[in-house]
């Protein structure tokens, strides 16, 4: 199901912003034979799939986790290109096990998407009766899946009627009525598994839609579905080749792609933006706009209008590095993704999610540690005389509306109460020996444009998920098209590449593929 409105007579287009959205939105539209450029305020392409600079290494800045990479794989056959054919290429590998999770009782648990290796797990940690409630969740996920894909996240919508429009559209609804999608994530988790730790794996990816797994709607068991069932993907060289690759596709096919260039000003004559004016005073004419950044800095460009208060999401703080692999080897935890549990499950989130100023930092965090080089030698790097490899923690926090903390005072102060953290739960020399040489807060992302210093954009709360979330189109200007994690779907990487699509489709490109086949949770 795709919404109605199209935008005729789109030859020309303007881009703003080369992250994910915008290189999809782009590779689609190049291959529809449009003539487009990418305009990108920073100096390397990515958003918040990007790249930070270390002496002697680079690290990614924003998403580590990859789901479903078809969807980049469509982008690129957009333009006639492969994951191989490009310079540089994109080399993807599935990783097993797609987490490693560590609970405040010392217990562990890999978490994998093959079924019979997860079962086998479960009942190692959990028990036989646990693992076959396991299997019965996974079919329930799947199900979630299966029944959202077409209508809620791989859609464009004109209006919440479209959810009614056809008999199909009617069904699908109902399906989703009837095995439980607008209850609540956690509690719908709690009647098919009883272990704790299993409740926690199978609803913290709630904190990725931007609310606590406790009040997320059951629909992003959509989520947890693509994390433990299709799987979790390393990148060679880092999540920041996949918008290398992808620009190098679209500049290979006739794109033009500027970075260093600011949008400052949309031009527009009786309603429609006819060019795009940057900082640098160069001016782009054009037939359509797509605007990929934040909704701070799309406000911004288009004439002011009455604006429903958006509730953002929980922000994050994250310790950017490396560490001395003499020191991280003697880690039990030697995995590329390890998530930390803090005891305080739900109190804790709570904590972060509360509004109108009452957000805390987590008592007792749980924090997300990312290792790229455990899987991917080639990021290990030497420092000061010693091997090194990139590590990065992920600690989530209130966004600025919930807490409005001076973190330039703060962020010391609270990277040190993270490593000390992590050392008193058996990450021996972290405090010491990790040389931090980037820390982002909420200060950092709101700098960046985004709604309340939040890398994960508007939190997918009801009255903001699926067609009652920002339209990717404004009756005022029928030929500005948005795209991102503010608008349809939503956030997340596949998410972010599905919204690049469907600006694509608003702009008269024809679906001539799909990456998934209707009725089945199977991609391909």
């Amino acid at each position: 199901m795709t919404g109605t409105r199209v935008v005729p007579g789109a030859h020309r287009v303007v881009v703003v912003g080369a992250g994910l959205a915008g290189l999809a939105a782009a590779l689609h539209l190049r291959g529809a034979g449009k003539e487009v450029t990418v305009l990108e305020r920073a100096d390397t392409v990515g958003g918040c799939v990007g790249t930070y600079t270390g002496p002697g290494y680079e690290i990614d800045n924003g998403a580590t986790v990859l789901t479903m990479p078809e969807l980049i794989a469509d982008a690129l056959a957009a333009v006639g290109a492969d994951a191989g054919s490009v310079d540089p290429p994109l080399r993807t590998t599935r990783l097993s096990p797609a987490y490693h999770a560590r609970f405040d009782d010392g217990s562990t648990l890999d978490v994998h998407s093959d079924p019979d290796a997860m079962t086998a797990e479960i009942t190692r940690v959990c028990g036989a009766e646990e693992a076959q409630r396991y299997l019965r969740l996974r079919a329930w996920l799947a199900d979630i899946f299966d029944a959202e894909y077409d209508r809620f996240m791989d859609a464009n919508f004109d209006s919440p009627l479209d959810l009614v429009s056809s008999p199909a559209a009617v069904r699908d609804l109902l399906r989703l009525l009837r095995i439980g999608g607008f209850g609540r994530l956690g509690t719908q988790v709690g009647r098919r598994v009883t272990d704790p730790r299993l409740r926690r794996v199978f609803t913290f990816q709630a904190l990725y839609a931007g609310v606590a797994p406790a009040q997320a709607l059951a629909v992003y068991g959509a989520i947890a579905h693509m994390d433990t069932t299709l799987g979790v993907y390393t990148v060679e060289g880092g999540m920041r080749q996949i918008a290398r690759t992808m620009a190098a596709a679209f500049v290979g096919a006739g794109g033009r792609l500027h970075l260093g260039s600011e949008v400052t000003a949309l031009d527009v004559d009786t309603g429609r933006v006819t060019a795009v004016s940057t900082a640098a005073g160069d001016r782009y004419a054009c037939d359509a706009v797509v605007l990929t950044p934040g909704s701070p800095v799309v406000d911004s460009l288009l004439p002011a209008r009455r604006r429903r208060r958006t509730l953002a999401a929980p922000s994050a703080v994250v310790l950017h590095g490396t560490v001395p692999t003499a020191v991280s080897g003697a880690w039990s935890a030697r995995h590329h993704h390890v998530i930390d549990f803090g005891g305080a499950w739900e109190r804790t989130f709570a904590e972060i999610t509360r509004r109108r100023g009452r957000g805390r930092l987590m008592s007792d965090p749980s924090l997300l540690i990312t290792r790229p080089a455990l899987s991917d030698p080639g990021q290990l790097l030497e420092r000061d005389g010693r091997e090194h490899e990139p590590l990065s923690v992920l600690a989530p926090c209130p966004n600025l509306d919930s807490a409005p903390f001076d973190w330039s005072a703060l962020s010391g102060p609270y990277r040190r109460e993270l490593l000390a953290v992590l050392e008193s739960r058996g990450y021996r020399g972290v405090a010491n020996e990790f040389r931090v040489d980037h820390v982002d807060t909420p200060a950092t992302w709101h700098a960046r444009g985004m709604i309340a210093g939040s890398p994960f954009a508007a939190a997918h709360v009801f009255r903001q998920t699926g067609p009652f979330r920002r339209r990717n189109v404004d009756p005022r200007f029928p030929n500005v098209v948005l795209a991102g994690s503010d608008t349809v779907p939503g956030v997340g990487v596949p998410t972010v590449l599905m919204s690049g699509r469907l600006a694509a489709e608003r702009l008269g490109v024809p679906r001539t593929r799909r990456t998934r086949e209707p009725g089945t949770s199977r991609l391909h």
